[in-house]
């Protein structure tokens, strides 16, 4: 829970502008590793609060106990169906993991994305279901309203005012950059999200609450797909009942579990599809001749006679009724340019015709093609 501050007039510390300014321009963390890998291999749980961080309390239960057990049900999950997926968790236990480490855990792990688990409460007990958020600009107040409670977690942190640049949570002024932060990863994060809202919907039987995006700090600074869950409200008694029950946190972690099964299997058909398209355009790369031509002539000539006095090396192709010659040859019409130069002290004028395999085709089409596959 939180605690709503006055608006106020704030203003931004220079280094905490910078900062988010460089975000807004490259879409991830300056300090991101680019991924090597094209494939699936690597997935980071994040179990929200924890330790001192009690989260939403509900009626009996507190939100760390129940993303925690949900968290490892679905690491278990992926371990034994997934078997070729590593799994990384921010915390597996009951301790306190500031928000910027849970980062930094993401990003020094290098993964394919980035879960982080929740549960929500809110005044009206009525309301229930499931939500998932990516990283963006909230649209409503009611998704303003979440990420303040989620984000208020940095002010048990020590020196949170330095570690954040003076990000208030609790100031809807804080959240004014986020509507000018782009994520690099706002596409692959809205699929998982969606992905994991249908399996909440067909899997577990929740009320689908869609997909949503707030400026979340844990998210922020995720140098890859992340998402953030709210599997579902603490304040309602029966849903507060149901993530109590291992029968529910066991089809939430399903839930989420086949999303990420889901997700893996588009993104590695997706890698193969790339993959596979720069293969085939290695494969079907034009073949590009530039040649010197030095004569034509109406009728074939004899080896030994005429053009083939003067250049040892030529190739002659028929174009309407001519037979026209030339020699040397080049897949660089640089290259072949200086070697114009040469060719012409002796027939002074040839010049250059270009072929795609045995085609002619016009020179500008060459370089223009040769230019492209550069």
């Amino acid at each position: 829970m939180f605690l709503l501050m006055k608006r106020r007039e704030k203003v931004y510390p220079i280094k905490f502008l910078l900062i988010l300014f460089i975000s807004m321009i490259f879409g991830i963390n300056i300090n991101g590793q680019k991924k090597n890998s094209t494939k699936f291999n690597t997935v980071v749980i994040d179990a929200g609060h924890g330790g001192k961080d009690p989260g939403a309390l509900g009626g009996n239960i507190h939100e760390k106990d129940v993303v925690l057990a949900i968290a490892l049900k679905v690491g278990k999950y992926v371990n034994e169906y997934l078997p070729d997926v590593k799994v990384i968790y921010t915390r597996d236990k009951d301790e306190f993991i500031p928000l910027y480490k849970r980062a930094e855990i993401a990003n020094k792990s290098d993964a394919d994305l980035f879960i982080s688990i929740h549960a929500n409460y809110i005044s009206d007990p009525r309301i229930h279901g499931v939500e998932t958020y990516a990283l963006g600009p909230a649209r409503s107040n009611e998704n303003l309203e979440v990420a303040k409670k989620e984000n208020s977690v940095i002010v048990m942190e020590d020196e949170y005012t330095t570690k954040y640049e003076g990000f208030d949570p609790n100031s809807a002024e804080s959240y004014i950059l986020f509507e000018y932060m782009q994520s690099t990863y706002v596409e692959q994060s809205t699929l998982m999200a969606s992905l994991l809202q249908k399996q909440f919907h067909d899997r577990a039987g929740r009320k689908d609450r869609g997909v949503k995006q707030a400026g979340f700090l844990v998210l922020r600074n995720i140098t890859h797909p992340s998402v953030l869950v709210e599997v579902g409200f603490l304040s309602n008694k029966a849903e507060e009942k149901y993530l109590m029950s291992d029968k529910g946190q066991t089809y939430i972690a399903s839930a989420i579990f086949r999303a990420i099964r889901d997700y893996k299997k588009q993104y590695d058909e997706k890698s193969t599809e790339v993959k596979t398209a720069k293969k085939e355009k290695v494969e079907k790369k034009p073949d590009i001749t530039y040649r010197i031509q030095v004569a034509s002539y109406r009728h074939m000539i004899k080896k030994g006679s005429g053009i083939y006095k003067k250049f040892k090396d030529i190739y002659f192709y028929k174009e309407g009724n001519r037979y026209k010659y030339t020699t040397l040859s080049s897949s660089d019409y640089f290259d072949i340019t200086n070697k114009l130069r040469q060719v012409q002290k002796k027939a002074p004028g040839s010049f250059i015709v270009a072929f795609e395999g045995d085609k002619k085709i016009p020179v500008s089409d060459a370089i223009k093609i040769t230019n492209t596959e550069k």
